[in-house]
């Protein structure tokens, strides 16, 4: 099992003391009736991450299942916006959602993450604060090609002008999983599809166990 420090030291972490959680996230899982998980989507912008994301946290809910849904806009207005797209500040934008998720994780719920997180190391950082078997990276796989004609903010065109700096897929790479937990090629299914293949994927595995599920 992955072990979870909760005494990582920098800056006035040295004065602080972990004093544990107040509630055991066991028994937060007995009351909800259902696992706690982190669901890790990644992929280019306009691979459909957040329309999956969204579609399966509305299954989830609709089943009984107590979620968390943190997304990369959302953040970026707020816990993250003091921080561009290099490098560096795409590196702080993960570890600060990485924490906030196995918080979350921690209460006992469905944490999805829905994050374009370009970079295997910080998803790997992002992993590591969760216990085994309880971290899903979900790829949304798309062909750049396809992503620049979906394009439904205009990022790519923006970025192919010179518009935008380190648009990931144009001027910043996108290192791809390569051992993800699940793949969703969103070229070849709906959303609606991959949305159902998620579910039942998590019913496989017994993270949720739901009966006359919606």
């Amino acid at each position: 099992m992955n072990t979870i420090n909760n005494s990582r030291s920098s800056g006035s972490q040295n004065n602080t003391i972990w004093e544990g959680l107040n509630i055991s996230r066991e028994l937060r899982e007995k009351q909800n009736r259902h696992k706690a998980t982190v669901l890790w989507f990644t992929g280019i912008s306009a691979s459909g991450k957040t329309t999956i994301a969204r579609g399966i946290e509305h299954k989830l809910f609709a089943n009984g299942i107590q979620t968390v849904l943190l997304d990369g806009d959302m953040v970026r207005k707020g816990l993250c916006n003091d921080l561009g797209f290099s490098a560096k500040d795409r590196k702080e934008n993960i570890r600060r959602i990485s924490e906030v998720a196995r918080l979350l994780f921690e209460q006992g719920s469905v944490v999805i993450c829905t994050f374009i997180s370009p970079f295997r190391e910080d998803r790997q950082y992002a992993r590591s604060l969760i216990a085994d078997g309880r971290f899903f990276e979900i790829f949304v796989k798309c062909n750049i090609e396809t992503a620049k004609r979906r394009d439904p903010k205009g990022l790519y065109q923006k970025a192919l002008r010179g518009e935008i700096k380190d648009f990931t897929g144009i001027s910043s790479p996108f290192e791809e999983p390569l051992n993800p937990e699940i793949v969703l090629d969103s070229e070849l299914k709906t959303s609606d599809e991959l949305i159902g293949s998620l579910f039942n994927h998590l019913k496989g595995d017994k993270i949720i166990q739901v009966s006359g599920a919606s």
